[in-house]
């Protein structure tokens, strides 16, 4: 089958700005945006809704096998399902964030997630951001990016993400849970978060976000 594009990935750490960006990026080229994180929190949001210890390695095993997350594609803003019911809004805490880096770290999760990403991709005409994206499950992706920014420019980001959607939270501890979230997926050992040998680093720190996603479509033209 002959692709319909080019296959994009977009790591970093958590709140670096993937998210915005990649949508954006693959409004612009006409593709089809996959956020592969928010699978890793819906996983992890049926775990605790059963009461799933992450290290619990046969439990997750157990569930993965049970359990169908799906995503809504035809719409600019992705829907994710567990089992048939919108998850959508309740994976966009810091708690899933957390429950999503430590479930990663279930092999059984890793395969089973592994499998989705690379059938959704695998026609081309996609921007998929996560942690390993270009790393592991798209390593000869055509276009790679890692975006970073620091640490507490990140949790003045996500603060005022999570304060306009009217949740009460605070600055400090939103910034520790960040450089936690960061700890947790690089020392990992399975399928660290890394920049990819052939990732174009982007620092957002002192960016807007028009200008990193030029910087990323002057890029992708390169290859195209």
């Amino acid at each position: 089958m002959k692709k319909k594009g080019l296959v994009i990935a977009i790591d970093g750490p958590s709140g670096a700005g993937k998210s915005t960006i990649a949508k954006l990026l693959a409004s612009r080229l006409g593709y089809i945006y996959i956020d592969s994180g928010a699978m890793y929190r819906a996983v992890g949001w049926k775990a605790k809704r059963e009461g799933i210890d992450p290290a619990d390695e046969g439990k997750l095993a157990d569930l993965c096998r049970r359990t169908e997350v799906t995503i809504k594609l035809d719409d600019r803003d992705p829907r994710f399902y567990v089992d048939g019911t919108d998850v959508t809004g309740e994976i966009r805490t810091p708690e899933m964030g957390m429950m999503a880096s430590a479930v990663s770290k279930s092999r059984a999760v890793r395969e089973r997630l592994l499998v989705f990403q690379r059938e959704l991709g695998k026609n081309g005409g996609v921007v998929m951001d996560g942690r390993d994206i270009g790393t592991v499950v798209f390593p000869c992706a055509e276009v790679k990016f890692y975006l970073d920014a620091a640490a507490e420019e990140r949790g003045r980001r996500r603060y005022l993400e999570l304060k306009a959607k009217g949740m009460d939270v605070d600055s400090a501890q939103i910034t520790r849970e960040i450089r936690d979230r960061d700890r947790q997926d690089s020392m990992r050992s399975l399928a660290p978060l890394r920049r990819a040998d052939d990732a174009l680093l982007i620092d957002s720190t002192s960016l807007t976000v028009d200008e990193v996603l030029e910087r990323m479509l002057s890029h992708t033209a390169k290859v195209t």
